[in-house]
């Protein structure tokens, strides 16, 4: 598993990490038991960093890792955690106080004195542009509450706002071979920024899963059920907001285009973790077979495993599939 520079902070990360809102039952139950299964199966292949957030099944999540990580002293694992919607996203309402709260509370859940990372939960505009905002998140970290901190955003607009100021440690932004518009400006002003970039949504909510089909139906409480055309939330979130229809379709030119025995799943992780910018890809994982399964990417990103995958090939595979079938329903701003 390959480790990368986490920004400037001294501490590495690695290519592939873990996102955890599924872990907050967000996407369906989860047990207590296979979470904690999910994070020993993560941690056990190399994976070192584990992306959360405070909202996350109301603070589930963190909890979950909070435990975890105390029963394994020298653990090494990063723990991003995100802040900033537990309250309507109405820049009035992102106040130092409120900052100061937030992170208290997550410094709970996790049993921690010092956040490792802390992310704006996709805030608005408004906020990443605001200098209070950056003063208020530079105050925690000179208390000692906060070591980092970082911007998660929706639009490439903000991900360049956010790379602009020079505390900010890293990005996490929507990257995906549904969603290319980051390659054009965002990954080059972060490389060269050094600020890290975390890609999240990878397998667009499971469309990159090559698991589905036009039968396929999720739970009540699933996401991708009560949030496909922007109900609950940014439509983004959900299948990078993709028609589940021409997803299924797109995903299926894309795993024709690979040589046997490499799954869908792990060709797309590799591929994102190999572009320029990239400093970890973060998909979620509900059991341990899918945390597995994402770990290995790893092999096919460092060229091996014996396999006949050739990043480069695919890259011009997705590109294509891209510019045919997608640019036109993406969203101009993502």
């Amino acid at each position: 598993m390959q480790q990368r520079a986490l920004g400037r902070t001294g501490r590495t990360v690695s290519a592939i990490g873990l996102g955890t809102w599924q872990l907050g039952a967000d996407w369906g139950a989860v047990t207590e038991q296979d979470a904690q299964a999910v994070l020993a199966a993560s941690v056990d292949r190399g994976v070192t960093l584990f992306d959360t957030a405070d909202v996350y099944g109301d603070g589930r999540s963190e909890s979950l890792i909070g435990r975890f990580l105390a029963g394994r002293p020298g653990h090494g694992v990063t723990v991003a955690t995100k802040m900033g919607r537990r309250m309507a996203q109405e820049p009035e309402n992102y106040t130092p106080e409120n900052f100061r709260a937030w992170t208290d509370r997550s410094r709970r859940n996790l049993g921690v004195d010092t956040l490792d990372l802390v992310q704006l939960h996709c805030p608005p505009t408004a906020v990443i542009e605001s200098d209070a905002t950056y003063d208020a998140l530079d105050a925690l970290v000179a208390d000692g509450a906060i070591a980092a901190y970082g911007v998660s955003v929706e639009t490439c607009a903000q991900a360049l706002a956010a790379i602009a100021r020079p505390n900010v440690t890293n990005v996490q932004i929507i990257f995906n071979p549904f969603r290319l518009k980051p390659l054009d400006a965002v990954l080059p002003a972060a490389a060269e920024a050094g600020v890290a970039i975390f890609a999240r949504v990878p397998l667009a909510s499971g469309l990159l899963s090559g698991r589905y089909t036009a039968q396929t139906t999720f739970a009540e409480n699933d996401h991708r059920t009560y949030n496909r055309h922007g109900e609950a939330f940014d439509r983004g979130e959900t299948f990078s907001g993709v028609d589940f229809s021409a997803g299924l379709a797109a995903a299926g030119e894309l795993a024709a285009a690979l040589p046997e025995g490499v799954s869908l799943p792990a060709a797309t992780l590799a591929w994102i973790a190999s572009q320029t910018g990239v400093t970890s890809v973060i998909p979620g994982a509900r059991n341990v077979g899918q945390a597995e399964s994402n770990a290995a990417a790893a092999a096919l990103l460092a060229g091996e495993g014996g396999s006949d995958f050739d990043t480069d090939a695919f890259d011009s595979v997705v590109r294509e599939v891209y510019d045919r079938d997608l640019r036109a329903a993406i969203h101009p701003l993502w």
